[in-house]
């Protein structure tokens, strides 16, 4: 029988609990994530280049003194509160992410976000990585799939690169199109500063065989749509 290839955890934790883990995490990531960008743009001399090497060395020995195995996984609380810290578009405890945050509209069935691409996601110079608007846009089209009542893992995700895309404040939607049984269909664009759009895509979703055994053991049908 199938089974989750990742995991879901739940934790005993309280909303204060939860809120003050978000602050404390939340700064850390942060502190990293301009740390970054100081670092690819940094001028100073080798020597300061050194001594900020020993002193990052150093800080990081002292939060690998506890650390969870592996990677992070998706931890719900017992509180409601879904703890996927290790997303790397919306990860709260990831430097690589942007981070995204994202707006599902369920009646809409539909995914939103504005956010700042910085020089850490430059692929032609000046421009944002062709791979990373592809990681943005798996990114709010699963999450609009979820809003529109039928998640699914990514089987295909076809983008349409209309011009590059330039860094710094951007945005992104998608929709549901279609569904099909256990398929569904989104489509959407990322947009620049200017509003125009540079990117549109389509992505086909579908419930994971794990899921639908889950269902199935549930008593539970998996979803159906006209």
């Amino acid at each position: 029988m199938s089974r989750a290839p990742f995991e879901y955890r739940t934790v005993d934790m309280t909303d204060e609990e939860f809120a003050d883990e978000q602050a404390v995490y939340g700064g850390l990531t942060q502190a990293l994530r301009r740390l970054g960008e100081a670092s690819l743009r940094t001028t100073v001399d080798a020597e300061t280049v050194r001594l900020v090497t020993a002193q990052v060395e150093e800080m990081a020995e002292k939060l690998e003194t506890a650390m969870i195995p592996g990677n992070f996984g998706v931890v719900v609380t017992t509180s409601g509160h879904v703890r996927g810290y290790g997303n790397a578009v919306v990860g709260l405890r990831n430097p690589v992410a942007p981070p995204l945050r994202i707006v599902q509209d369920r009646d809409e069935g539909s995914a939103s976000s504005a956010f700042v691409l910085s020089p850490l996601y430059e692929g032609p110079p000046g421009k944002v990585h062709g791979g990373v608007a592809a990681l943005v846009l798996d990114q709010v089209f699963g999450e609009a799939a979820a809003a529109g009542g039928s998640p699914g893992m990514t089987g295909t995700l076809t983008l349409r690169y209309r011009k590059p895309t330039a860094l710094g404040h951007c945005s992104a939607k998608a929709w549901v199109d279609r569904r099909d049984g256990i398929k569904t269909v989104v489509k959407g664009w990322l947009k620049d500063a200017e509003g125009e759009v540079t990117v549109e895509a389509e992505g086909l979703f579908i419930l994971p065989r794990w899921a639908r055994e889950q269902l199935a053991e549930s008593g539970e049908a998996p979803p159906q749509y006209e």
